[in-house]
């Protein structure tokens, strides 16, 4: 077993946010579960029962804790915590 936190990111293809916050945990070769939830409002209603509110895109889980979007997913890389949060 890998000792890697499991990720995982909902996202639509046409939000740039989504993009953004994708590109960053593919250049560091992050492992994660994608959900394109693009028009899909079943799946939009599941991703905010596990965020507790926020219905905004992307939504961002390590190791099943809501880190939230896009902006504070680069934040925790610019704070230096987030390779600590993707190594479990």
């Amino acid at each position: 077993m890998s000792n890697q936190s499991k990720v995982e990111i909902y996202y639509w293809t046409t939000c740039p946010f989504c993009t953004k916050a994708l590109g960053l945990l593919k250049a560091k070769n992050v492992n994660f579960d994608g959900y394109d939830i693009t028009g899909d409002e079943a799946a939009r209603a599941k991703m905010v029962e596990r965020t507790g509110g926020p219905k905004s895109v992307p939504q961002i889980f390590i190791n099943d804790k809501h880190i939230g979007g896009c902006d504070d997913l680069h934040a925790l890389d610019k704070q230096g915590k987030l390779g600590a949060l993707l190594k479990g």
